[in-house]
């Protein structure tokens, strides 16, 4: 097994104990040269309301890439399983930051790829993947008194406020 290997296998492992300890069922795939011709999602994971087939690449920090036939198989799998296709990604120092295949940068050749400036900015992180920190609605915020907020939730929801503009007033 190269080096590199070596550490994709070591992080593949990472996530799978994280997700464990946030509460997942969670298993890993077997090593390629499986019993099906398609390729297998690298870790299956479910808490009971949230199922996931995630393909797992890390790198040291050059752009990650992931072939059209992987993202097939992952997609493929997924939707049979009844699981959300998902890619997660780790660059050295960084956690693990989530995409759905849908919105991975695909390039010329019909491969895909993901920057680390991009899976700082657009990825899921970890908290969010496992439901930690779901990003509190308006609708939550509002509901304690159904005074002003109220006012306010009815000025966004025809458009008259910004989603910032709501939150700073809320």
């Amino acid at each position: 097994m190269s080096n590199s290997n070596a550490k994709g296998d070591r992080r593949e492992r990472e996530l799978v104990n994280e997700l464990d300890g946030a509460g997942f069922a969670v298993m890993r795939a077997p090593a390629s040269g499986s019993a099906t011709e398609r390729e297998l999602p690298d870790v299956l994971a479910g808490d009971g309301e949230r199922f996931y087939a995630i393909e797992a690449k890390s790198s040291a920090g050059d752009p990650i890439y992931l072939t059209g036939e992987e993202i097939e198989a992952l997609v493929y799998f997924a939707r049979n399983f009844g699981a959300k296709p998902r890619v997660g990604v780790r660059f050295d120092r960084e956690d693990w930051y989530f995409f759905h295949p849908g919105d991975l940068y695909t390039t010329d050749g019909g491969n895909y790829r993901v920057k680390k400036e991009t899976a700082l900015a657009e990825g899921t992180d970890f908290a969010e993947f496992v439901g930690d920190s779901e990003k509190v609605t308006l609708e939550e915020i509002a509901v304690d008194d159904g005074g002003p907020d109220r006012e306010v939730l009815a000025a966004l929801a025809r458009g008259d406020l910004s989603v910032e503009d709501a939150a700073e007033m809320l």
